[in-house]
This record gives C-alpha cells, sequence and structure tokens, in this order.
C-alpha cells in the first residue's frame, strides 16, 4: 500500500498495531480523523498523552488506576476479607456492573498459557502471595475463564493458596463453558458471584 505521505504511513502502522485492526481499516480511521476538526484531533491526541503519564497500577490488586492504591481497595466499605481473583480489568468491570459483589479484587493481567508462553512468573502471582501474608483475607473468589486456561490458572493457584487454610470458591457456572466473562450479560454473572461454590467441587466436576 503506496501512501502520499510519511505522517500518513506512520500513523496507519500505529493504527495497524491495534488488535484486529489491519492496515485498511488503520487507513480508514486516518482518513476519517484528518476530516475533523483540527481542534478534536489535539484533544484525541492530549487524551492519549495523559493516558501514557497518568494511568498507573494499584499497588495493592494490580488493576489500572490513577493512584497507587485504586477506588476499590482504598474503600474502607468494601469488604477487604474477600478477594476475587480476575483475568484482567474487563472482567472487574464486569463484576462491579453487576453491583452483587462489595469485596475486593486482584489482578492477574492474564492467565497460564503454555501455548503462547505465558506461565505462572509472568503473571501477578507473587503479589496475590503477598497480599495472603500481610492480610486477614478469608475467601478467595476464583473468577476466571470456564476454558482450558482458565481452569489450569485456577488450579494451580488453588495450591498456591492451601497453605493459607482459608476458604478457596469459584464462581458458580451459570457461565458458559468457553466463555470470556466480559461478554457475560450481568444478571447471570452477578448471580455467579452470589452461588459461587467451594472450588474443589468445581475442579472434581472437570
Amino acid at each position: 500500500m503506496n501512501l502520499p505521505s510519511r505522517l500518513i504511513e506512520e500513523a496507519v502502522e500505529e493504527f495497524a498495531g491495534l488488535p484486529g485492526v489491519g492496515r485498511k481499516t488503520a487507513l480508514r480511521y486516518v482518513l476519517y480523523m484528518l476530516k475533523q476538526n483540527p481542534d478534536e484531533l489535539r484533544k484525541w491526541s492530549n487524551t492519549i498523552s495523559r493516558l501514557a503519564d497518568g494511568i498507573r497500577y494499584c499497588r495493592i490488586c494490580c488493576a489500572i488506576s490513577e493512584h497507587d492504591d485504586c477506588e476499590i481497595c482504598g474503600n474502607p466499605s468494601r469488604d477487604h476479607s474477600t478477594i476475587c481473583v480476575v483475568e484482567d480489568i474487563r472482567d472487574l468491570i464486569a463484576i462491579e456492573n453487576t453491583m452483587q459483589y462489595r469485596g475486593t479484587y486482584h489482578v492477574l493481567g492474564g492467565i497460564i498459557s503454555p501455548v503462547n508462553g505465558i506461565g505462572p512468573v509472568d503473571l501477578n502471582i507473587e503479589q496475590l502471595m503477598k497480599r495472603m501474608e500481610k492480610s486477614t483475607v478469608k475467601e478467595i473468589i476464583l473468577a476466571l475463564p470456564s476454558t482450558m486456561e482458565g481452569d489450569t490458572t485456577s488450579f494451580y493457584l488453588h495450591k498456591k493458596l492451601k497453605p493459607f487454610h482459608i476458604s478457596v470458591s469459584a464462581i458458580a457456572r451459570g457461565v458458559p463453558v468457553g466463555d470470556e466473562l466480559e461478554y457475560t450479560d450481568e444478571v447471570t454473572l452477578g448471580q455467579s458471584i452470589l452461588q459461587r461454590v467451594p472450588y474443589e467441587s468445581t475442579a472434581i466436576r472437570r
């Protein structure tokens, strides 16, 4: 694809680096933006720049935050004795939208996937173990995808958490097998949190 400008070429390359975006789609994005008011384009650019400078990760739960402690971890009204372990921020948002859960979270930043070269050391698992050593946690809820990789991660975490002698539960399987949490409707997801079951029983059924 020969483009008339080096700047357009660079912009296309950047957009094409986004998930699911090819060069043709990237070019459409660039041409659309060029049609916008220059002030709107600068506003968009400034927002992206602020993302790079202003976003960090919560030192406690590893969720995206604008501060060292996210709003959930810093909220004294939340149940800090319960931690819901999720794959990424999208799952945290999905569960929060159900308005059925008042505990805290821990964001792994992915799930174990040997095929993709992702092992336990690549996830925020050690941070979770440090939380367990320093806090009075009574229950861990494993809210991971009902996929082979999600089940592998849940099993690994269950073994790591055994020495702490706490309750380890998993969300009820109202969530279809093989589905991602972020695509599950809020009612089903909310009920799966409320009707969570001991992890051992879910592992046996599998």
